[in-house]
């Protein structure tokens, strides 16, 4: 399963971001290899290693769905275009988890 999202140039600094595929959680690559929920472990990637890296993430489907790019600064914060949509993802749902809005 894959979405389209915006190409990121090489040297834009990127996040790998997925949903882990047994809990649902959001999930991102750290900079060991590692998937992880605290988004402040997360690796910052670039060029020819960020690409390897998320190869190495799509074939790990087992564990996680739709690994893809994620824009965040060179010290790992959300950036880019996308920054409201990986903020609401980082931080959990909008509504807490059981509520129904009325």
């Amino acid at each position: 399963m894959t979405s389209v999202r915006p190409k990121l140039k090489p040297e834009t600094p990127k996040a790998i971001t997925a949903w882990d595929t047994a809990s649902g959680q959001t999930v991102w690559l750290s900079a060991d290899g590692q998937w992880t929920s605290d988004m402040t472990r997360l690796g910052v990637f670039t060029g020819r290693a960020a690409e390897d890296r998320l190869n190495e993430a799509r074939a790990q489907e087992h564990l996680v769905t739709d690994p893809y790019f994620m824009e965040v600064t060179a010290a790992g914060t959300i950036a880019g275009r996308e920054t409201l949509r990986e903020t609401i993802r980082a931080q959990g749902p909008t509504v807490p988890y059981g509520e129904v809005p009325r």
